[in-house]
Formats: C-alpha cells, structure tokens, sequence
C-alpha cells in the first residue's frame, strides 16, 4: 500500500461485523481505510458532478441538437 503517515483513530463499528472480521482475521485498520477511500472517491464524484452540472447539461444539449462532432467520420 502507501507509505503514507498513518493516524491512530477510534472507530464504532457493529458488534456483530466487528466479532466475524476477527473471526476471518480481517485487517481491519486496511480494510476501514479502504472504505474510507472508497466513500472519499465517491464523495468527490459527486462533488465534481453537482459543481459541473451546467456545463454537462449544455454539452448534452449540443449532442441532442447537432449530434455528435465529427460523427460523419465514424465506420460503425
């Protein structure tokens, strides 16, 4: 994985998922910052969609009334 500094943190996770992944010998600091990142990169998706709103409307909007540039080129 990285390298990165790491940053000892209290977590509340459900008792029952908690007494399984010790069970199965989880990880379970790599596998929270796993779902960390994951929520953080979606997070981010989302973000980037809300603040980019118009101009993705906009862009669809030109598709929808003059087709797609340089569709003349296609041989599919």
């Amino acid at each position: 994985m990285n390298a990165q500094p790491r940053k000892p943190t209290n977590l509340s996770l459900d008792a029952t998922l908690l007494a399984e992944a010790k069970e199965l010998k989880v990880n379970l600091s790599r596998a929270a910052e796993e779902g960390v990142r994951s929520a953080v990169a979606s997070a981010k998706a989302a973000q980037w969609k809300a603040e980019n709103a118009a101009a993705l409307r906009s862009s669809n909007a030109y598709v929808d009334k003059h087709g797609l540039p340089l569709d003349s080129f296609r041989h599919f």
